[in-house]
């Protein structure tokens, strides 16, 4: 339950009358309500306030159920309109029925061109008002002479005020003190304190109620702009209790909303925490992977030194044979004095500053350009719906596999089709964009294909495996370097270089696979929780 439902679930409590006992020594709701009508008739008589067309009585019949009359038809029964029981001091009301002046009003239409800086009056908007709480943000003003053209009703602390422009609930909340000159713009309604006929702190609370936020959405009408007439908005019906009640009830609601706050950040916090959990959890344990901590070492394995002399032996064969070219600047890196040094070309030098951390003694850190065979940028080429060959591009990698129904077709000479035609175990790497660094495994190619200029290829002996490599593109070992050697501008960019250099530690063959299926069966499990 979030910190709203719960609230929810206190305020419907309230306005049922639930959430304190009754007092039988209170005033039943119905003398107030009698005495408010008496004074409005008072007033009417002595020319103070204007008489109601059609003035709306609530009372209780002799079935003790709801009626209604309205000026001078004759009463009805309102049963299917009552949403809930009430106790027996509590009536049903109208919101327009508890005031005896006209103190429900709304705000000005007030233009951009009435706008004045050096205005003394603040314009009260539909942003300052709040989920129960008043809003202190930057106002717009107006010129007092400008205030008094457009007939406005100067608003003060202690004023209820409802935004009637209706989003996911409809906000109201009372002014706090303040001394400044107020007035509210279109779409915010006000109701003036009458203390001697109700609490407006309670009518806040049931203006939030589930219930009453319910019949307002009911109610409320528009398409670009929804919101709720001021006429519908006094006539839904109002559970009133008695004033000494509604003072309890405000009491009582005021020493539990700073609770269901303070529960609001704690569960957004557990929201937080939740949501972030299986991503932080799957990531510790890829950096465990990584440093050798996630499953046992096998002293039978072959050591990992012994796997990439014959993957150097390989790419040596490759070079020989004209199918890839040499690096002049290779790196080696190697042991001595238990301290790791790195050669290239000529150049020898020790490393240890830069080797992120330690790894057991059957493995091995290789620089990821020279482990690749090839590290290769992708073709440009415009997209097309028919063409040569089918060309991947970022786009159409999605959750970790090609949507083939998207992939477009491109046109590429015959002779350059080998260069960048994707086989099995290929690993694509997005070098610029929001998914920089954002690797791909090619397991299957069910159509032949090449990739596009925004991907770079690399390619490996199948003395390797795949998964693991694909697994190491995703650990923070992988991320922290890809950050370190990225470009920072509207396009963020990596480059093949960038790739090469990074560090990657290689496990014995057989390490890599058993690796491979903890982290396949730890992530199905991370998954199903």
């Amino acid at each position: 339950m979030n910190a709203q439902q719960l609230k929810n679930s206190i305020l419907q409590m309230a306005v049922q009358g639930k959430l304190v006992p009754q007092d039988p020594n209170d005033e039943p709701a119905s003398v107030l309500l009698e005495r408010i009508r008496k004074e409005k008739e008072r007033l009417i008589k002595e020319g103070k306030i204007k008489k109601e067309k059609n003035p709306s009585y609530i009372f209780r019949g002799a079935d003790n159920t709801p009626y209604e009359k309205i000026g001078n038809a004759e009463p009805v029964s309102i049963t299917d309109e009552i949403p809930f029981e009430i106790p027996d001091s509590w009536e049903w009301t109208r919101l327009s029925d508890l005031t005896t002046e006209i103190s429900l009003n709304d705000g000005n239409w007030v233009l951009s061109s009435d706008m004045d800086d050096s205005g003394q009056v603040k314009l009260v908007q539909l942003g300052n008002i709040g989920n129960g709480e008043y809003i202190e943000k930057g106002y717009k003003h107006v010129s007092e002479k400008h205030f008094h053209e457009l007939n406005g009703k100067r608003i003060y602390s202690g004023y209820l005020l409802i935004n009637r422009l209706i989003g996911d609930r409809m906000l109201c909340c009372i002014i706090p003190p303040k001394n400044d000159f107020l007035m509210t713009a279109v779409d915010v309604c006000w109701i003036a304190p009458q203390e001697d006929k109700y609490n407006l702190e309670y009518i806040k609370y049931v203006l939030l109620s589930g219930y009453f936020q319910d019949a307002v959405k009911h109610l409320g009408r528009g398409t670009t702009r929804f919101r709720i007439s001021k006429g519908n908005l006094i006539n839904i019906i109002f559970p009133f209790p008695p004033l000494e009640e509604q003072k309890r009830i405000v009491e009582k609601l005021d020493s539990v909303m700073p609770l269901i706050k303070n529960y609001d950040k704690r569960h957004e916090t557990l929201q937080q925490f939740n949501d972030s959990f299986p991503d932080q959890l799957k990531k510790s344990i890829l950096q465990l992977a990584v440093q050798g901590k996630l499953v046992p070492q096998d002293p039978n394995d072959e050591p990992a030194s012994v796997l990439l002399e014959r993957i150097r032996a390989e790419k040596e064969c490759l070079i020989k044979s004209g199918k890839i070219k040499r690096d002049k600047n290779e790196s080696v890196i190697f042991r001595r004095d238990n301290s790791h040094y790195e050669k290239q070309g000529n150049t020898e030098r020790c490393i240890d500053d830069e080797i992120p951390f330690d790894i057991p003694d059957s493995w091995e850190w290789i620089r990821w350009g020279s482990l690749s065979e090839s590290i290769q940028y992708g073709f440009n080429a415009p997209a097309q719906d028919s063409g040569r060959i089918k060309m991947v591009r970022i786009s159409d990698i999605q959750n970790n596999s090609v949507q083939w129904n998207t992939v477009p077709y491109c046109d590429i000479a015959e002779a350059d089709i080998e260069t960048y035609l994707l086989q099995k175990n290929d690993i694509l790497f997005a070098r610029t964009g929001g998914t920089v660094g954002k690797s791909f495994l090619v397991e299957e190619v069910s159509e032949e294909s090449i990739y596009a200029g925004y991907l770079i290829r690399t390619r490996y002996s199948s003395l390797l495996s795949p998964q693991y490599l694909k697994l190491f593109m995703e650990s923070p070992l992988y991320w922290n370097q890809l950050k370190e050697g990225t470009t920072a501008t509207a396009q963020p960019n990596c480059n093949g270089k960038t790739l090469g250099k990074m560090f990657i530690p290689i496990p014995p063959a057989s390490e890599q696979l058993r690796i491979v299926k903890a982290i396949n069966s730890t992530f199905s499990a991370i998954s199903a929780l």
